[in-house]
């Protein structure tokens, strides 16, 4: 399980409100030709710095947040709101910066800015850096500057962040030498190509402008973000890319904010830039399947990290998740059993139970389990193995195993919202349906395909 829970990170950089109106189209108006939206609901949380700080936080870590508000309490509410540790600087003289976006189903419509940019009073810039060095006083492991061109991320409040800290940059404009000596900076392709004056079509052009940017402004390494065609990541000495991981893209909206935060955590936990890319990529993946300014969970990062190793989740990690699932309001599924041999009759099974619920989860017997209910020569497929193929099934949405007989102790940890099993058992028989059942959940007895089994299939072949 990823464990991010000791780390201090400072954010600093334009702290914005996102919000967002959902609703439904079936019209055109009579009045122009332009759709009609029946309103839904509305949700509002921080965006920009405010998001980095809130990635940082569902990441486990603890955030402090640097940045300039207008007058109302609406952002440092939802600031508080997320666990985030705020010394935000109140101006007189202008607006907290908002984004409202208008979603019909799952497409964005429209976005509408109410911002100022232009340069910080005297008055704003001394509050920001008697606020930056009252923070920077309590020693954080990492700095992220959050810079979206709003007026925080200054020369004096940049100057006050070297000599301590690794400093993470998610930079803006052309003229990067601002962030020197910053440990990484995070443009995507297009910023790297305006910052350098060089093309960044191909991974090679991306590095070569890099390179360029950074011998000419003294920046230790350069992470660019490239979309659907994943990360270059460029240091002195090495140049390492990484494929974007596949996923349903729904929204990118806040993309940057989580790969800078999981970067920025990564190497203060201990691990290489390599590595932190390599947790920042998994991280974007995660938060682009998702609908509005989304967040990664420590829980959602080991999973989503298991396939690159172990496709299995030890107990704590698919607690955490299970958890992280039931909070946003997702029905958990749970089904279980040797799968040593997975055939259309498991297939069926699992799709039947993944109809049920929100995210199914598929717990296994490990091999000596397996050995003990099956007899010699079982299993077939050792447990790494069967994890493999059971987490590569697009129905499934985490794997973990048991050692027990029975999974009892398991369901009764999780307590998954539907129980799923063979429809060949009756209600009485199945494990820890009392447990779930009290806890009120249901039960799901999915239909078999006649004449399939692991066992037959070994005796007789697939065409029994």
């Amino acid at each position: 399980m990823i464990d991010f829970s000791a780390l201090h990170v400072l954010v600093v950089g334009d702290v914005m409100l996102d919000r967002y109106l959902y609703g439904a189209v079936d019209r055109v108006s009579p009045e122009a030709p332009v759709p009609v939206l029946a309103r839904a609901r509305e949700v509002a949380m921080p965006g920009g710095a405010g998001n980095v700080a809130r990635n940082v936080t569902a990441l486990g870590a603890r955030a402090t947040l640097v940045g300039l508000v207008g007058r109302g309490g609406v952002l440092r509410g939802e600031i508080a709101r997320a666990g985030i540790g705020d010394r935000l600087v109140e101006s007189a003289t202008r607006p907290t910066t908002e984004k409202l976006r208008v979603i019909a189903g799952q497409q964005q419509m429209l976005r509408i800015d109410d911002e100022a940019t232009g340069p910080l009073s005297p008055e704003e810039e001394a509050g920001l850096l008697a606020a930056l060095d009252a923070a920077l006083a309590t020693g954080p492991d990492a700095i992220i500057v959050s810079d979206y061109g709003k007026g925080v991320c200054g020369a004096a409040v940049l100057a006050r962040l070297g000599g301590g800290a690794p400093v993470f940059v998610d930079p803006k404009g052309a003229d990067f030498s601002r962030y020197a000596g910053a440990a990484c900076i995070t443009p995507n392709a297009a910023e790297m190509a305006r910052a350098a004056g060089l093309p960044t079509r191909t991974e090679d052009e991306c590095a070569a402008a890099a390179r360029a940017v950074m011998a000419r402004d003294g920046i230790g390494a350069i992470l660019v973000t490239r979309s659907a065609r994943g990360m270059v990541l460029v240091r002195s000495e090495a140049t390492l890319s990484v494929p974007a991981r596949a996923q349903e893209v729904f929204d990118v909206s806040g993309a940057g904010d989580t790969v800078i935060a999981a970067l920025a955590l990564g190497v203060a936990a201990g691990r290489g830039l390599e590595d932190a890319m390599r947790l920042a990529n998994a991280a974007a993946g995660i938060v682009v399947a998702k609908l509005g300014t989304a967040t990664a969970s420590a829980a959602e990062l080991t999973a989503a990290l298991a396939g690159q190793g172990s496709a299995l989740l030890d107990r704590a990690s698919v607690g955490a998740l299970v958890a992280q699932w039931k909070s946003a309001g997702l029905r958990v599924g749970f089904a279980n059993g040797c799968f040593d041999v997975l055939h259309a009759g498991h297939v069926g099974l699992l799709a039947q139970a993944a109809a049920g619920c929100d995210r199914l989860v598929v717990a296994l017997n490990d091999d000596a389990s397996v050995a003990r209910l099956k007899g010699a020569g079982r299993p077939v497929n050792g447990l790494e193995d069967r994890a493999a193929v059971m987490a590569a099934l697009r129905v499934v949405a985490a794997v973990t195993s048991f050692s027990e007989d029975t999974p009892l102790s398991l369901i009764e940890a999780l307590l998954p919202d539907v129980l799923v099993k063979g429809a060949d058992y009756r209600e009485d028989q199945v494990v820890g349906w009392p447990a779930v059942r009290a806890a009120g959940g249901r039960l799901l007895l999915a239909e078999l395909l006649p004449g399939r089994s692991t066992t037959a299939i070994l005796l007789h072949g697939a065409g029994c």
